[in-house]
């Protein structure tokens, strides 16, 4: 075993780990107030179901035996017959590799939760994420990371999950809001984020995390690891400034929310080309990404027509297909020898970005007609959306009974509130008790 290797593989899965609660505060931040609860719940359960999901059959369908180059078998339920102590070829024990692909396994399905917050049931989105999981994300891993894969036999580079992780999850954020339809006041009543410090806050700790997510799936720490930290670097900054100037430029004021989705495009965009890519390269990724997401979001959205809350495809999708197709324009042997054809931009000519076109296309076809499929039987056996009465309260109070704040509303009524204070006045000691008896101005 490889010391280096395996520490460096606990940490980066302790990162990716740490992009779940983050992007629960990213979400969060971002909704209403009647619905913090219910989207940061539906973000965070997706780690225990992922989980127990992984380890009963993920692993197994993903990596292990072959059907069709398409998934592996169930050979290894609950991970049987799985030696977790055999090394890789970076050296490091096969359960630490499990381990490091489970957390992509629990990231994907949360992303799509920004497209249906404030008005998917909850247990809809409970079961969905179990045949998703198992109909479409197992598949994606096994076609694009397995070496027996159709996508990776056919030359295909992501290195960290442009096609399995984010063109999925922001094609799957598409269908479920194409069939759930528009929020009942959308368009109406402008929007009101619940919390931009947490807006804030949730992607930083992405940004932080995606470290274990790019420079992690190197599987170890080399030249490739270190240049997947410097262009996951790279292409963020750019794509944080290019929204910036963008919202100056078009809408003349910067914004919060601007600079921090701008920074979750950069980190999507460079996703699939991190270890292949110069930091040249990072740079037109993450700037380029960045204009298609803020060009679809701002003005290809509402003429589309699909409520797409947080902008789950408007960034994931749109910004990981740029990144997948990029790919094929920058990626070089220069930087990885793995790369059997250079990118049209060095020399390789047309091939790679051939290659990286069909992969793409072929997701984005995959994925949409197989989240419809699972969305229609569903909805054959299970309502999808809330009624229009718990969408006006709120999920967090249809669905869970619970608020995000429980601060006790003062009273307008002056005598009341000191009525109030007397009646409870030991807990209102030290400075609290001053506002029975406020001095005056000059005292």
């Amino acid at each position: 075993m490889n010391t280096a290797n395996t520490s460096f593989m606990i940490l980066s899965s302790i990162l990716v780990l740490f992009m779940t609660p983050g992007l629960a505060f990213f979400y969060g931040g971002l909704v209403s107030k009647r619905n913090v609860v219910n989207t940061m719940l539906s973000v965070f359960i997706m780690t225990g179901v992922a989980i127990v999901l992984w380890v009963m059959v993920g692993y197994s369908l993903s990596f292990e035996g072959n059907i069709g180059g398409v998934i592996g078998t169930l050979s290894n339920f609950f991970m049987n017959g799985v030696k977790l102590g055999a090394l890789t070829a970076t050296k490091i024990p096969t359960g630490i590799f499990s381990i490091f692909e489970m957390m992509f396994a629990i990231i994907t399905p949360a992303l799509f939760v920004g497209a249906v917050v404030g008005r998917i049931k909850f247990n809809f989105l409970l079961v969905f994420l179990i045949l998703w999981s198992i109909l479409i994300y197992y598949p994606m891993v096994h076609l694009v990371w397995s070496p027996n894969g159709l996508l990776a036999g056919l030359g295909t580079l992501d290195f960290a999950g442009g096609t399995v992780v984010h063109i999925n999850a922001g094609i799957t954020a598409f269908v479920l809001s194409a069939f759930l339809g528009k929020r009942i006041h959308y368009g109406d009543i402008p929007h009101t984020h619940y919390n931009l410090p947490w807006v804030l806050l949730g992607a930083t700790i992405l940004w932080i995390g995606w470290y274990g997510f790019n420079a992690g799936s190197a599987l170890g720490v080399d030249n490739i690891a270190a240049q997947a930290t410097i262009t996951t670097t790279m292409s963020t900054g750019t794509a944080m400034v290019t929204w910036m100037i963008l919202d100056m430029v078009i809408s003349g004021k910067p914004t919060l929310v601007g600079v921090c989705t701008g920074t979750l495009c950069g980190l999507v965009g460079i996703t699939p080309a991190c270890g292949f890519v110069t930091i040249a390269g990072s740079f037109w990724i993450g700037m380029f990404s960045t204009f298609a997401s803020y060009f679809f979001v701002n003005y290809l959205k509402d003429r589309i027509g699909v409520d797409d809350a947080l902008d789950a495809f408007g960034c994931h999708g749109v910004s990981g297909i740029v990144g997948s197709i990029f790919t094929g324009l920058f990626a070089t042997k220069a930087v990885n020898p793995i790369v059997a054809h250079n990118g049209l931009f060095y020399g390789g000519g047309f091939h790679q970005l051939g290659v990286q076109i069909i992969a793409t296309l072929a997701t984005i076809i995959f994925v949409s007609i197989a989240a419809a499929i699972i969305i229609k039987v569903m909805s054959l056996v299970m309502p999808m959306r809330v009624d229009r009465k718990e969408e006006e309260l709120g999920l967090d109070q249809g669905e869970h009974g619970e608020e995000a704040d429980y601060t006790v509303q003062m009273s307008d009524d002056l005598n009341e509130y000191r009525s109030d204070l007397n009646l409870y006045s030991k807990e209102f000691r030290g400075q609290m008790a001053q506002l029975q008896h406020p001095k005056a101005p000059h005292e």
